[in-house]
């Protein structure tokens, strides 16, 4: 035990590792007591009861515990630790949320511990080598920035040709996606000056640190991803061909047993016929807008487009039992709510399938459910109280979290806030639901939370009021929301 915890252990895992059984982890647990006491995690007790206790607490304390001595440090940042927690049932879930600081011209990762309502900065990406610098990118970065990052608004398009500061110059890994898979949370291409990357970095929870694995076959920026049968699944996006955007319709799988990426067939286009005109052809381009992994395949919602206008046209669907695609049902494809143009929010909860609807309204959208059987969409909320709907330049995101529907927002003080429905009180309006606790933050990479009104910035009417529940507020300042991840370690 005390060799094993002396050193830092890696969380690299090679074929073998993902073919140990149970048993044999179980076995590694059982770890040799060292006779010396100095060696021990804790003094007079075997490592095996420590390593017990160390499980046990929750994982919102491991970095300030990591500094108590160098043996801690590698206990925690060890698979047996993590792997005890899993046996244990010990396990948690938290919301990782990648935000865009203008400011700093960075990008930076947070997590939420929902349980305990405190905040976790992570640890930035390494630098990423900057490519061979073009001038025809400038004006490119602003606009696509603008039409894939943020809301669509003429203005937008004007300021980015009025000599708005290059986005890829300032944002390494602009229009960069993200994943989970395997307990790791992932960060997939993104533009870098000239060009769509390949790169894709991997942030190991139990080390709390980044690491750049095997790159993609292809170069892409904002394209969509998705987790199935433990594979992360990467399709579309866009890349710089002689100066200009080209959409993807390629697509690839990433396996994290042996960190190796395999092309998947081409995603079709089914609506071809809408091109029949070859000045059409020309001028609409087909691209992914979101992806979905439900009921056992990949479900991909398409767009044709052509600065600005955007056109739902469907979508296609991936079954990897056959590797091969077909036409998506054509009340699911061409009733799959839009958040804004090219890009459709979507989670998977309890099984079902849910969507935001924009609406006109200035403040307000709709939470919509897929039915499978019926081929239609459902509205189960009718009100999300997004502050500032139609004007807002930040995004806001849709996740799944401990088995509920959650909007991460900005309110009216620039509060990022997230928001949890309770889909079962909203069918049943009779039920009515308390003031909810608020999470702020004070200050650091851990801040504790204070209790508020659920009401917040948002002036929640009663009826809006039984369906949601505000769990956590920070104020990142004028930080845009780009993307969210729900990790279980």
């Amino acid at each position: 035990m005390g060799s094993l915890l002396s050193a830092p252990v890696s969380r690299t895992k090679s074929l073998d590792d993902c073919q140990t059984s149970q048993t044999e982890s179980c076995k590694r647990l059982k770890m040799t007591v060292s006779c010396d006491d100095n060696s021990r995690l804790i003094s007079s007790l075997p490592d095996e009861i420590s390593l017990q206790i160390l499980a046990r607490v929750p994982r919102i304390c491991y970095l300030s515990m990591k500094l108590v001595a160098k043996n801690w440090k590698a206990a925690l940042s060890s698979n047996e630790v993590y792997q005890l927690r899993k046996e244990l049932g010990l396990t948690e879930e938290w919301l990782y949320i990648l935000v865009k600081v203008e400011r700093e011209n960075t990008l930076m990762w947070l997590g939420l511990d929902p349980v305990s309502r405190k905040w976790q900065r992570l640890p930035p990406i390494p630098n990423v080598p900057p490519e061979e610098e073009s001038s025809s990118t400038a004006l490119i970065g602003s606009w696509m920035w603008n039409v894939l990052g943020s809301s669509v608004k003429i203005a937008d398009y004007i300021r980015g040709w009025m000599g708005r500061r290059n986005v890829f110059e300032r944002i390494r890994l602009c229009g960069c996606a993200t994943g989970v898979v395997d307990g790791c949370l992932y960060v997939v291409g993104g533009f870098s000056t000239a060009s769509a990357m390949k790169s894709v970095w991997r942030y190991d929870p139990c080390l709390n640190q980044w690491r750049e694995v095997r790159s993609m076959t292809t170069g892409r920026a904002f394209c969509k991803t998705g987790l199935l049968n433990n594979k992360l699944y990467v399709v579309g996006g866009v890349n710089l061909n002689g100066g200009s955007l080209t959409p993807l319709l390629s697509a690839e799988v990433f396996d994290p047993c042996t960190e190796q990426w395999s092309e998947v067939p081409t995603m079709p286009f089914a609506k071809a016929d809408l091109l029949a005109i070859d000045l059409l052809a020309d001028m609409l381009k087909p691209m992914a807008t979101g992806m979905t992994p439900y009921m056992g395949k990949l479900y991909v919602p398409q767009s044709l487009y052509c600065w600005p206008f955007f056109v739902d046209v469907g979508g296609q669907i991936y079954d990897p039992e056959t590797n091969s695609w077909f036409e998506m049902p054509p009340g699911m494809g061409d009733g799959w709510p839009a958040r804004q143009a090219g890009t459709k929010l979507s989670v998977i909860v309890g099984g079902d399938l849910f969507a935001l609807e924009p609406s006109n309204s200035t403040d307000g959208a709709k939470i919509k459910r897929y039915d499978f059987l019926k081929d239609e969409w459902n509205i189960v909320v009718e009100t999300v109280p997004v502050h500032d709907f139609t004007n807002s330049h930040s995004r806001y995101l849709l996740a799944s979290l401990l088995g509920k529907v959650h909007v991460i927002t900005k309110d009216a003080d620039n509060n990022t806030t997230i928001l949890q429905a309770d889909l079962q009180d909203q069918t049943c309006p009779s039920t009515s639901r308390s003031s909810s606790t608020l999470a702020s933050s004070s200050h650091g990479n851990a801040s504790s939370s204070s209790a508020s009104s659920s009401r917040g910035s948002f002036d929640l009417s009663e009826g809006e009021m039984n369906a949601w529940k505000v769990i956590a507020r920070k104020n990142f300042g004028t930080a845009e929301l780009v993307s969210c991840q729900s990790l279980n370690v």
